[in-house]
């Protein structure tokens, strides 16, 4: 509960200083007092879902506006402050630079593969497709038991619904970018 007061007040901010707009203006606008926004903001105060309807009324804005966590319209992800999963001793590692959302029905990792490296990986659900991006190093993936060398600045897409092995037979590391597509 205290998240989405703090979505509120933090929506209800943004949308004020965007419009330019004070919290006398607002409660000028939506009948709520001035005291009562200042308190959504700040998160001191929680609002009835008859205050909520007011403010977005007031501000034509639909009711969800106010609730949903703000998705900005831009953001950096730096790779260096992810913190990798870890898995064969070191020499695998995967940085999840795009989660999931369902909206858009992909995510995206960085993974880097030390020499002699092999991950092999289950089966996603029916539909999943992988995009494999090789960007340092050459990249061996296994599908249907068919080996496909995957060099620098190529791509390989596969039904990423069946086993298959990432595999580092070089003495550089594999670094690869990679989008897991989930079908609608």
């Amino acid at each position: 509960m205290e998240e989405l007061n703090t979505n509120i007040g933090e929506n209800i901010k943004r949308i004020r200083k965007e419009r330019d707009l004070s919290l006398e203006k607002i409660s000028e606008l939506t009948g709520v007092s001035k005291t009562m926004l200042g308190q959504i903001e700040r998160g001191k105060s929680a609002p009835t879902i008859t205050t909520l309807w007011k403010i977005a009324t007031g501000l034509r804005l639909s009711f969800s506006s106010l609730v949903s966590q703000y998705k900005p319209p831009v953001s950096l992800v730096k790779r260096k402050e992810i913190i990798p999963i870890i898995e064969k001793n070191g020499g695998y590692k995967v940085y999840p630079l795009v989660p999931y959302n369902p909206e858009q029905h992909f995510e995206i990792f960085s993974i880097t593969l030390d020499p002699g490296c092999e991950h092999i990986a289950d089966p996603h659900n029916t539909g999943v497709e992988e995009f494999i991006i090789v960007n340092e190093g050459a990249l061996e993936v296994v599908v249907n038991e068919q080996v496909y060398s995957v060099d620098p600045e190529d791509t390989i897409i596969f039904k990423a619904d069946r086993p298959h092995i990432y595999r580092n037979n070089g003495n550089s590391a594999v670094k690869c970018t990679v989008v897991i597509h989930y079908s609608s």
